[in-house]
C-alpha cells in the first residue's frame, strides 16, 4: 500500500450514483427510473484503501482513464486501510457489496485465502508482470500484482538522533519514544513491520517487541496518520518504504527525509487486486484488472503511489533514482506465522 503522501484522511466521492439513476427518452418531458440492476452493470465497485482511493491518490485519474477505456463507471470505495478492506469484504462474503479487493498484500494472502473470498483470474497482459512478484502472491492468479515496494525505516535527517544500522539497533535507549509504527490489524505497513521482525528473530520475536516497546511513540491506525506524524515532526522514525523519499524530492527536491537501508535486509510488498466471489459486476471486474496491469494505468502509480509498477515496461521518474535507494537483501516469513505474531504482539504492546 505505498501510497500517496497525505497528511489527512481523505474522503472518497464516488466516480458515479451507484443505486439510482435516472435517463431522459423521447422528447424529454417523461422520465424514466432506470434499474438498479442497469445502474448496477456499467459500475465497478472497488474496496480500496484511502490513499489509493483519494485526491492525491491514483483513483482520480484511474477513474478518468477506465471510463474512457471500457466505459464503466469506477467506484472506489475508501474502506481505511487495506487490511479494512480486506476484512469488510470478508464479513460480506455471504452477501457481496463490491465486485473487486484492491490492496491485500502478500502478507494477507493466508488471511484472504482462508477466508475463499477471491476467484482466480489471470488478466490479458499478465505476461507483463514480473513472474516473482505473482509467485509471491501465490501463484495462482487470485491476486494479481499492481505494484510493489520494500519496507524500510525513514530517518528525519534534521532530528538530534544518529541513524540506526538495524532493527536491534532500533531497541536502544536513545530511541526512547523515537519511532512511529502502524496498527498490523487494520495497516499493511503495520502488517509488514510485523513480518520483517519475524523474517529476523523467529522464535524470538516476542522477546524483540518486549525491547521495542519503550521506543514506539504511538501506534497509528493506518499509513496515512502514521506517515503524516512522522512528516509533522512528531517522530524522527517511522514504518514506510524504500520508495517514500522519492515523493519529497519530486515535490520540493528535499533530501530531508531518508531511506535507511539495513544490510540485514528487508521484506517485500506486494500489492495485488482480486475479483470477489459472488461480484455482481463480474465483466467490469475483469475488466478493470485488465485496465490496472496495462501500461497506461501502471504509469500512473509511481508519481501517486510512490511504489514500483508491477508492469515491468513502465520507465521510472528521476526521483526514484535519486531519492529511492533499493534494498540489497529481501528477507520473507510466512503470511501464517506473520498473522499468528500479530497477535501476540498487539497483546504484549496493549498491557
Amino acid at each position: 500500500m505505498k501510497k500517496s503522501i497525505m497528511l489527512s484522511c481523505i474522503a472518497v466521492v464516488a466516480a458515479g450514483t451507484l443505486f439510482s439513476s435516472f435517463s431522459l427518452f423521447g422528447s424529454g418531458k417523461k422520465k424514466q427510473k432506470m434499474s438498479t440492476q442497469d445502474v448496477r452493470a456499467k459500475s465497478v465497485v472497488v474496496y480500496a484503501y484511502d490513499s489509493f482511493a483519494g485526491e492525491w491518490g491514483p483513483g482520480p485519474e484511474l477513474t478518468k482513464l477506465f471510463k474512457e477505456k471500457t466505459g464503466y463507471e469506477l467506484n472506489l470505495i475508501d474502506c481505511g486501510d487495506a487490511g479494512q478492506a480486506t476484512s469488510r469484504a470478508i464479513l460480506e462474503k455471504n452477501k457481496v457489496q463490491a465486485d473487486v479487493l484492491l490492496g491485500a498484500d502478500n502478507n494477507l494472502l493466508s488471511k484472504v485465502i482462508e477466508a475463499d473470498i477471491l476467484e482466480s483470474y489471470k488478466p490479458n497482459g499478465a505476461e507483463n508482470i514480473e513472474k516473482s512478484l505473482e509467485d509471491e502472491l501465490g501463484g495462482n492468479w487470485i491476486l494479481t500484482p499492481y505494484d510493489y515496494s520494500h519496507f524500510a525505516i525513514i530517518y528525519d535527517t534534521q532530528s538530534k538522533v544518529a541513524e540506526p544500522k538495524s532493527l536491534e539497533d532500533l531497541t536502544k535507549s536513545e530511541y526512547e519514544k523515537k519511532l512511529i509504527i502502524m496498527d498490523p490489524r487494520t495497516s499493511t505497513p503495520g502488517l509488514g513491520f510485523v513480518a520483517w521482525t519475524v523474517a529476523l528473530f523467529g522464535d524470538n520475536v516476542a522477546d524483540y517487541w518486549k525491547e521495542l516497546k519503550p521506543n514506539i511513540l504511538t501506534m497509528a491506525p493506518g499509513w496515512t496518520a502514521g506517515y503524516g506524524l512522522f512528516t509533522s515532526g512528531e517522530a524522527p522514525l517511522v514504518i514506510s518504504y524504500t520508495t517514500s523519499p522519492a515523493y519529497h524530492y519530486e515535490e520540493d527536491k528535499s533530501t530531508r527525509f531518508k531511506t535507511l537501508i539495513f544490510e540485514e535486509g528487508h521484506p517485500m510488498q506486494v500489492e495485488g487486486v482480486g475479483i470477489l466471489k459472488g461480484a455482481k459486476n463480474k465483466e467490469g471486474a475483469k475488466a478493470f484488472i485488465d485496465f490496472l496491469i496495462s501500461k497506461e494505468a501502471q504509469a500512473v502509480l509511481p508519481l501517486t503511489q510512490w511504489m514500483y509498477p508491477a508492469n515491468k515496461s513502465v520507465d521510472l521518474p528521476e526521483s526514484y533514482n535519486v531519492a529511492a535507494p533499493k534494498a540489497t537483501k529481501t528477507l520473507s516469513a510466512k503470511s501464517s506465522d506473520v498473522e499468528k505474531a500479530k497477535d501476540d504482539v498487539i497483546s504484549l504492546l496493549s498491557n
